[in-house]
């Protein structure tokens, strides 16, 4: 007599079987009339296991259709935004200031630009970057001058500066520049392997320093080219970038969803 455990296995096989949705992926399987000789559990166990297989299959289907309908929307969006960014680009290149002292130094891909240049033996470069968290609030209604208030709302522009004579430890300035002035925020002296001990005593806070010092080493960056009248091409520039590197990166997250 087949056992009520088989009996239990067989009519749960013989249910999986008749409700497949697709006739095409039904399980054949091997039946054993309750007159026969038990029938081998292996079998059984094997039939109810490949039935359980064929009946799951269809839930990928289900899923891969969802990830083709969610790819292609993801991908109409992405086309939009490229569409759009593409629309309100400038195509003219952006000419470079006569006169300007520095050499630009763009990767694509990067967030930064670096200022390049010698000057009396002197090998200095500057890295930059828009100060999006500097932004100031241009929320001030009560404004009636319309320049003033764009103005007001351009973030400024972080300078990272260094000055390298050659064997002899480098002067670096972090500076914050806007439409005004350009401001020194930090002054640091550092070895040319960057080994100084920690802990080193680095001086004060540029803030502390004596007013005629201050001027003094805003004097020095000047006289290097560091100015305040950097502030409008490099803002400009920043901002074109920013609109390369966003295009460029829309672009590529369209070829790998399309992949």
């Amino acid at each position: 007599m087949v056992s009520s455990f088989t009996r239990r296995l067989l009519q749960t096989a013989a249910g999986l079987r008749f409700s497949s949705p697709c006739a095409r992926y039904r399980p054949v399987l091997t039946y054993f009339s309750a007159a026969s000789s038990s029938a081998p559990s292996s079998l059984v166990r094997s039939s109810l296991i490949q039935s359980l297989k064929n009946r799951s299959a269809f839930l990928p289907l289900r899923f891969a259709s969802s990830k083709v309908g969610s790819d292609e929307n993801l991908l109409k969006v992405l086309q939009s935004e490229i569409d759009c960014v593409q629309e309100f680009k400038d195509p003219r290149e952006l000419e470079v200031p006569e006169g300007f002292p520095f050499v630009i130094i763009d990767n694509p891909g990067d967030q930064t630009i670096t200022l390049k240049r010698e000057f009396a033996g002197e090998n200095i470069q500057a890295l930059v970057y828009m100060n999006l968290d500097g932004e100031e609030d241009g929320g001030d209604n009560n404004k009636d001058d319309d320049t003033d208030q764009e103005n007001s709302i351009q973030p400024s522009i972080s300078l990272h500066v260094t000055i390298d004579k050659g064997d002899v430890p480098i002067l670096e300035f972090g500076c914050n520049l806007n439409s005004e002035e350009l401001e020194i925020e930090s002054m640091a002296r550092k070895s040319q392997d960057d080994s100084d001990v920690q802990g080193a005593y680095e001086g004060p806070n540029f803030s502390d320093l004596d007013e005629s010092l201050q001027k003094a080493l805003h004097k020095y960056l000047e006289v290097r080219g560091i100015t305040s009248s950097l502030h409008g091409f490099l803002h400009e520039y920043m901002t074109n970038k920013d609109e390369r590197e966003y295009l460029t990166w829309l672009k590529n997250i369209e070829v790998f969803v399309r992949k």
